[in-house]
């Protein structure tokens, strides 16, 4: 829909050649309902190696879907389910995404989605691998409220959205 990755590339080396750094936006807390491990799950039910994918699945209540399980959400949103971030096979695909994005695409940062529900353990390792391959590399957590300094430090993130600023 937008695009193949020659052209990303294409993008990303104009806008370093007009001294532009690009950072992508990451939605590491949750998925769509269509994204292949939840239709995978969907299909597979409770034998569904997918199952370990997602936080808080559970076969003895049902969803609005009428999919026959419930699982934990973003926001209550139940077309948004979250990913089971614990779980060493949803670790491994992101990390792999981002490595690829800082490897094939050279990005410069990424921007998380919702990185107030993200794990800070998540976010450290995320931080150490992304950083081992591009010292500068810059990672940005949309936080809505709270102590920003749980968030942004030395350990995780370099910077947060400030959502209280408006106030």
């Amino acid at each position: 829909r937008l695009g193949t990755n020659a052209d990303l590339r294409e993008i990303i080396d104009a806008l370093h050649t007009a001294g532009i750094r690009v950072i992508l936006d990451a939605v590491f807390n949750h998925t769509g309902r269509d994204f292949p491990a939840f239709r995978e799950l969907r299909s597979g039910g409770v034998d569904s190696p997918a199952r370990s994918w997602y936080a808080g699945i559970d076969f003895s209540r049902n969803n609005g879907y009428r999919d026959g399980f419930s699982y934990q959400t973003w926001g209550g949103h139940e077309s948004l389910p979250r990913l089971n971030l614990a779980a060493d096979e949803v670790r491994s695909h992101l990390f792999a995404a981002a490595e690829q994005w800082i490897r094939e695409f050279n990005i410069d940062g990424l921007r998380l989605d919702a990185a107030d529900c993200i794990d800070r353990g998540f976010l450290s390792e995320l931080a150490a691998r992304c950083k081992s391959l591009k010292p500068d590399f810059w990672l940005m957590g949309e936080v809505v409220h709270g102590d920003y300094s749980r968030w942004a430090n030395t350990a995780t993130l370099d910077s947060v959205t400030n959502y209280e600023c408006y106030k």
